[in-house]
């Protein structure tokens, strides 16, 4: 039998599109060598220009999805999306305790949270209070850094660093904000530790918009993880690969761009036959 590669436990809800969620983890995943094991925690309604509806998952069912697998198979990484309830935050944070050897990406999607099923703001609470503490890395847009490290309402919008500052003070061991709502024609990603800012990387604004941006770059970090490189290393090879899926992505339906996680057998294929 050939050694087994690397098995990552990512949690997230189902998306059909195929852009963002669980088939997204699953796509990232397995193009960079991981074997994907998935847990829904919930059922999306969606196509590429947005959410309808979610409809999340009872935290029991959660976490009896990951407790299946994980007394059957080892792991070498979690990745955890976008969680849709509190109770469902809960149930995942209390797998993952026990299991504090294994690193945990936190991708909090907090961009898509909130409408009549949830609120967001306490949704980014829950989190903040529950899997950030045991999150290897978190994975946040400005936007997103900002509403988990608040505190109330009366507290005033912290900058990217003071929101990374609050995350690590929470207990993460490191903090990825990305800036692509930050500035018009480069993006600048910035990963921070305790120690302050470990490194910043620049990348070219790509046109168009895009649909599981976000997705592909945690995943790819918990990908990285799982095959044996430190976060900054991972951090660094994960936002390399999340660009190129991004700079081939298509455009499948009438809304946004999708990544192709495997822009790289296309052009294997494409150097096989130049024609």
């Amino acid at each position: 039998m050939p050694d087994a590669p690397p098995t990552v436990l990512a949690f997230a809800p189902t998306d059909p599109t195929g852009g963002a969620g669980l088939q997204a983890d699953l796509l990232t995943l397995a193009a960079m060598g991981c074997h994907p094991l998935t847990v829904a925690t919930g059922i999306s309604v969606r196509d590429t220009a947005g959410l309808e509806a979610l409809m999340p998952l009872d935290s029991g069912l959660v976490a009896d999805q990951a407790r299946q697998v994980l007394e059957d198979m080892p792991v070498s990484a979690f990745k955890v999306g976008m969680v849709g309830t509190i109770d469902n935050a809960a149930a995942i944070a209390a797998v993952v305790a026990d299991y504090p050897d294994v690193p945990m990406v936190l991708d909090p999607a907090l961009a898509e949270a909130g409408g009549d099923q949830f609120d967001a703001d306490e949704l980014a609470g829950g989190l903040a209070d529950l899997l950030v503490p045991l999150a290897t890395l978190v994975v946040a847009n400005a936007g997103e850094a900002r509403r988990l490290a608040q505190t109330g309402e009366d507290d005033d919008e912290p900058d990217a660093a003071e929101s990374a500052a609050r995350l690590l003070a929470a207990g993460a061991d490191y903090v990825l904000v990305t800036g692509a709502e930050e500035t018009p024609h480069e993006i600048v990603n910035t990963l921070y530790a305790k120690s302050g800012a470990v490194r910043s990387d620049r990348w070219e604004r790509l046109p168009g918009s895009f649909h599981g941006a976000g997705a592909t770059l945690a995943a790819a970090v918990a990908a990285a993880v799982a095959n044996g490189l430190a976060i900054p290393e991972a951090v660094h090879d994960a936002q390399e690969y999340a660009w190129q899926a991004l700079a081939a992505a298509f455009r499948p339906g009438m809304g946004h761009r999708v990544p192709d996680r495997f822009f790289w057998a296309r052009e294997l294929e494409d150097a096989k036959d130049p024609a």
